[in-house]
């Protein structure tokens, strides 16, 4: 049997305006927007995002990674300009290069670069 990871649930605050940050500032594609099922994603294949309302919210590192195929200065530049919040500016490890971001909710996710 050959399994792989379909979506991952974020919890928001409001769906709609979450929907919008991944649209707009990350340029993730919106696949699905009905009732409480919105994801966001790619179209072709990959993971998804569940935009999952509900109350009370628990923020945090959510675990998640973006990967993006540019150095990451750059993409972090980007995306301050579009006005995206960082938790943690751009640092380079031994293993790579990494920030971290935040969606409206206070979620934080890692963003992952050359």
């Amino acid at each position: 049997m050959k399994m792989s990871m379909f979506s991952a649930a974020v919890v928001v605050k409001d769906a709609q305006r979450a929907k919008r940050f991944y649209r707009d500032k990350l340029g993730l594609k919106v696949l699905s927007d009905e009732d409480h099922w919105v994801t966001v994603g790619q179209p072709r294949g990959g993971s998804q995002l569940h935009l999952c309302e509900m109350t009370p919210l628990e923020k945090g590192n959510t675990g998640i990674v973006f990967a993006v195929d540019e150095k990451i200065d750059k993409a972090y530049q980007a995306l301050r300009k579009k006005g995206v919040k960082f938790s943690v500016k751009p640092t380079m490890h031994e293993w790579g290069a990494e920030c971290r971001f935040l969606d409206p909710d206070g979620n934080e996710f890692w963003l992952m670069g050359k």
